[in-house]
């Protein structure tokens, strides 16, 4: 099995991310004045109303242009659409007065119309959906660390933490760069990435773990790269067969389910990703500064510098390679001899 030297990449991935991510977030409320949120985030009216001479979506939509509306097709068979107007508070009795002038712009355009329903949503419950979307993340977010930390140990949990929240970052830059709709599908999307992540990231960390007990002549960042390598294949086939189901959706689909498949389609690339480059990477810098905090409460100082006298670099190159423990093994070794000498004390 060929080993992949990953964690030699892990500088230019981090860089990658961040001019990444900055950037959609930047484009986003610079250039695209902010997200596209859509009608479960805003006060406004959902009409359902069946147009039957109308051509498709755009129809409508040139139709209602000055009302700034969103429009989706409501089944298979064509002539029932699903319009969404948001109350901007600049119109007195917005919802008598918006439901009137959509029927009878719709009636000019098209002739006989039929209003199906009609759906109005206050202020009060679209800032209230708002905050609990919000809650409802932050506290998924804090059970996945809670987990993570009972099976494996605080720095696994922190750094998978880390890549999950570098995926929703992503992936909400994402949405508002591209000024996708975001909707209560958009967070249904969020959360299925969340746990698709996680799960990338479990398998891994749990090969690492694993190696870690059974390879002890290797470094920590060798143990890393042989984990992900020994995964990789396993990662890229759940990644791939993931890909297709939801590509077929992001094709043959419409309307909001669209935009549901296409956050999906950027979100399992983008966690696939922070699995290898992301998580891996700061669980290895984790326990090299763990390594280092062992060593100088054991020696009472920093390790010396390196030399640079040629002959000492060259003896140094030539001398083996000691076997390297992990920070958790210094340390349990660290105690027991704090142990034996605190006995021996009281034997005296």
């Amino acid at each position: 099995m060929k080993i992949f030297n990953v964690t030699r990449y892990r500088v230019p991935a981090l860089i990658l991310s961040i001019v990444l991510i900055a950037g959609f977030w930047t484009y986003t409320f610079v250039v695209a004045d902010g997200f596209n949120f859509g009608i479960d985030f805003q006060a406004g009216m959902i009409i359902t109303v069946d147009v039957p001479s109308a051509a498709d979506e755009e129809a409508i939509r040139d139709a209602l242009e000055s009302f700034g509306p969103q429009v989706q097709t409501v089944g298979d068979t064509g002539g029932r659409y699903l319009v969404r107007i948001a109350d901007d508070e600049s119109v007195d009795n917005f919802q008598q007065t918006t439901s009137s002038a959509v029927s009878t712009a719709l009636v000019s355009a098209f002739g006989k119309i039929d209003v199906v329903s009609e759906e109005y949503i206050g202020t009060s419950f679209a800032g209230s959906l708002a905050a609990s979307t919000i809650w409802l993340t932050l506290i998924a977010l804090a059970l996945i660390l809670l987990y993570v930390w009972i099976r494996f140990k605080l720095n696994y949990a922190v750094s998978a933490i880390v890549a999950v929240f570098h995926d929703v970052l992503f992936l909400l830059g994402f949405i508002g760069a591209f000024q996708l709709e975001f909707s209560t599908a958009t967070i249904a999307a969020v959360l299925t990435i969340i746990g698709y992540s996680l799960n990338d990231t479990i398998v891994i960390f749990d090969r690492i773990r694993e190696n870690s007990r059974l390879v002890k002549d290797q470094s920590f960042r060798n143990i890393i790269n042989l984990s992900i390598s020994q995964s990789l294949s396993r990662t890229l086939i759940t990644s791939v067969t993931t890909l297709l189901a939801v590509l077929a959706i992001l094709v043959f689909a419409s309307g909001s389910i669209q935009t549901f498949a296409l956050s999906l389609v950027v979100g399992v690339l983008v966690g696939t990703y922070s699995s290898i480059f992301v998580a891996s990477p700061i669980l290895l810098a984790w326990h090299d500064r763990a390594i280092e905090k062992v060593h100088e409460s054991v020696s009472g100082s920093k390790a010396a510098p390196v030399t640079a006298n040629p002959s000492a670099k060259a003896k140094a190159k030539s001398q083996p390679e000691p076997v390297r423990q992990t920070a958790e093994e210094i340390a349990a070794a660290t105690a027991r001899k704090a142990k034996a000498k605190a006995k021996k004390k009281k034997k005296k």
